[in-house]
């Protein structure tokens, strides 16, 4: 088990207890991101944490793959699946590398506040490209640093980590995202920023055909 593992495993239990920060803003990416979807359409979702974005997208789509590095928040993942009576997810230990989708196998992948968690950007970009179809649809939900005060986490992240306070966390700008999210492959249709100094950003991208 990673650190990053342990980390999460560690915090599964308070994050699945702690009400929605936003919840207006909640209901917005859900609502955007559900126009997108219709009942055929098989999705992924690559860092499910504890599933409740899942639960909500199911009743919409044929199926959704859901994945995450810890296992205690996927455990608390299917609990809420069960209790919400919804059979057609399928939760799995791991990263996207990990679960190595097909192809062009998906119409919609879902990474919401994981990119920036992730050391290598780039490659996880590709990856979800690789695996849409023509068309397909990448939803992604981002805190981006790189403009605010709040930048100068990363020289508290070591010391955090050591003591078991914090996960890693990269910095980048919302520019930045954009750019490399369009370098993947992609045309961006929505975006959008909130939260405190606007650093959580929203952003729905379709592959290229």
């Amino acid at each position: 088990m990673s650190q990053s593992d342990k980390f999460w495993d560690s915090k599964a239990e308070g994050y699945a207890k702690s009400p929605v920060s936003d919840q207006a803003t909640y209901e917005r990416k859900l609502k955007e991101t559900q126009q997108y979807l219709s009942p055929e359409m098989q999705i992924l979702e690559f860092g499910c944490g504890t599933g409740s974005t899942a639960v909500q997208h199911a009743p919409h789509v044929k199926h959704i793959d859901a994945i995450d590095i810890s296992e205690q928040m996927l455990s608390i993942a299917r609990s809420r699946a069960e209790q919400s009576c919804v059979k057609n997810i399928t939760f799995s230990l791991g990263t996207l590398e990990d679960f190595s989708a097909a192809s062009e196998s998906q119409d919609a992948v879902l990474g919401l506040n994981v990119i920036h968690l992730i050391p290598d950007r780039q490659s996880v970009l590709k990856e979800v490209a690789r695996i849409l179809k023509p068309g397909g649809i990448f939803v992604s939900s981002t805190g981006c640093l790189g403009n605010s005060y709040l930048r100068f986490i990363k020289l508290l992240v070591p010391l955090g980590k050591r003591l078991g306070l914090m996960p890693d966390i990269f910095i980048i700008s919302e520019a930045e995202l954009a750019v490399e999210i369009k370098a993947a492959g992609f045309e961006i249709e929505h975006q959008w920023h909130h939260g405190m100094d606007d650093v959580d950003v929203f952003i729905i991208a379709r592959k290229i055909s």
